[in-house]
């Protein structure tokens, strides 16, 4: 299997399925768990094991000892395994961990939501993006949905006779 092809249409995919991802009025963290739940939700839909807080291959920085985590991982039967963070900020050593987990042979996936702009990452680590925009120190999916389309209906109004609780008094 190409993995690159396979990387770029597994990015197309996790792209769709996070386009679905709503939400408003939510912290950081909570924003970023949403996004979380929802990619968790997208491999299990494809079959895959799914795994949070998974050991990276990258070594935590000085002088913490042992390995980074990776917030969602894929062990998938049909390809290599997928790696994925997300970040809302844009940090290098995310980058660094990608590429370390893209070298030790997994598919690397930077997931980024926010306002933007976002720099993309270098290949082998695709980038799928989920916009949001921050009001009142709270995050919101950036309106990309049109509003409902309502009822084309004649709206009917009754009398006061009608209603029924009868006519109106003035006492």
């Amino acid at each position: 299997m190409e993995t690159a092809d396979d990387g770029t249409r597994t990015a197309h995919s996790l792209a769709g399925a996070l386009a679905a991802v709503h939400f408003a009025e939510l912290s950081n963290d909570r924003a970023t768990a949403r996004i979380i739940d929802a990619i968790v939700a997208w491999a299990e839909g494809q079959g895959w094991r799914v795994y949070r807080r998974a050991p990276s291959v990258f070594p935590l920085p000085p002088p913490l000892r042992g390995h980074s985590v990776l917030d969602v991982a894929c062990a998938r039967p049909d390809g290599p395994p997928i790696a994925i963070e997300v970040d809302r900020l844009d940090r290098p050593r995310t980058v660094d961990k990608l590429l370390a987990e893209a070298a030790a042979g997994r598919l690397a996936i930077w997931v980024r939501w926010g306002a933007g702009p976002f720099t993309a990452p270098p290949l082998p680590v695709h980038m799928v993006t989920r916009p949001a925009a921050r009001k009142a120190g709270a995050w919101h999916t950036v309106a990309d949905r049109p509003p409902p389309r309502h009822s084309d209906a004649p709206i009917e109004t009754a009398s006061p006779q009608e209603l029924p609780w009868g006519p109106a008094r003035n006492d």
